[in-house]
């Protein structure tokens, strides 16, 4: 597979991530183990696409001494990479996963101030890139200087040279990226709450309101629910995907795994029934591995069995 998938990660970090037993807040806890590992939704975007054999160029923003070893390693790693250098200094998050109760804290910093000269060198580098893409992966916060509506800026000049868009982000940034209607969205369940402002209680509640951006011109529309699996749907119909029992032992990267079968599927012309388990298994394979670890294409494949969906 060939062509071309551009990752954007306008916050990138570095991801501490640490297990302890059980995480008891206020207390002293011990740590059983933990790892740094180049992270960003995008990156763990890029990273996973090239577990999956597709040809991906990872591009954003990126400062200081933490972004220069983070581009050493991915490029270690043969992730191509085009990022457009700034003031600052990278940011670093940490990932706390309490094993016992199978759950994770994140402790996220704010990322790099950017400045409007920043925007604009990083604006000539994203539209140079697009005339080499199929796919557009924009996912990820907005570090501070961003304005909320830079999503929706970006998912509006890819549209118009033909490019399909996946956007997975949340707040402002993608309620604003919403009015675009990009090809695709992937938000969790949390975040759908958060821009719709009401409680989703169950599954019917959950497929009403993917069904408003279905509505909206968004093609396709996968929520996560994390253990409970996803809900992917399109125009023509919706599917309940079950995920099978893991040992969670880092869920960073677990949802950005779920968007790079999204377009490694969407490259594919895969059916929405097709996406539906490779999405699902993705995102549960990675939630499986340690710190920001993601999953290969062939664990992926040999697992599209053990998801259970049920037609809506």
């Amino acid at each position: 597979m060939k062509e071309k998938v551009l990752s954007v990660t306008l916050n990138p970090s570095i991801d501490k991530t640490i297990q302890v037993e059980e995480l008891k807040p206020y207390e002293l806890n011990r740590v059983l183990a933990s790892r740094v590992d180049p992270g960003g939704k995008g990156i763990n975007v890029a990273k996973a696409l090239k577990n999956f054999g597709v040809e991906a160029v990872a591009t954003g923003l990126i400062a200081g001494k933490n972004g220069q070893n983070m581009l050493e390693e991915l490029q270690q790693a043969g992730i191509t990479l085009d990022f457009y250098e700034i003031e600052g200094e990278t940011r670093t998050n940490i990932k706390i996963v309490d094993l016992d109760n199978q759950k994770t804290t994140e402790i996220n910093e704010k990322g790099f101030l950017v400045t409007e000269k920043d925007l604009n060198g990083f604006r000539e580098k994203y539209q140079s890139l697009l005339k080499f893409t199929d796919v557009v992966v924009l996912s990820g916060s907005l570090p501070p200087g961003i304005p909320s509506d830079f999503y929706y800026e970006c998912i509006s000049l890819a549209k118009l040279l033909g490019k399909k868009v996946i956007l997975d982000a949340d707040g402002d940034a993608l309620k604003q990226g919403l009015l675009a209607a990009p090809f695709a969205i992937k938000p969790n369940l949390q975040e759908l709450e958060t821009i719709l402002e009401l409680k989703l209680n169950d599954l019917n509640a959950i497929i009403d309101a993917a069904k408003q951006f279905i509505q909206k011109g968004i093609e396709i529309v996968i929520v996560s629910i994390g253990a409970d699996g996803a809900v992917i749907g399109n125009k023509d119909h919706f599917y309940k995907a079950d995920t099978w029992p893991v040992k969670v032992k880092g869920a960073t990267g677990s949802g950005d795994s779920m968007v790079a079968a999204l377009a490694y599927s969407i490259l594919k012309n895969s059916s929405l029934e097709e996406i539906a388990r490779i999405t699902t298994a993705a995102g549960t394979i990675t939630a499986s591995k340690d710190g920001s670890q993601i999953c290969d294409l062939n664990d992926v494949l040999n697992s599209l069995n053990r998801v259970e969906l049920h037609k809506i």
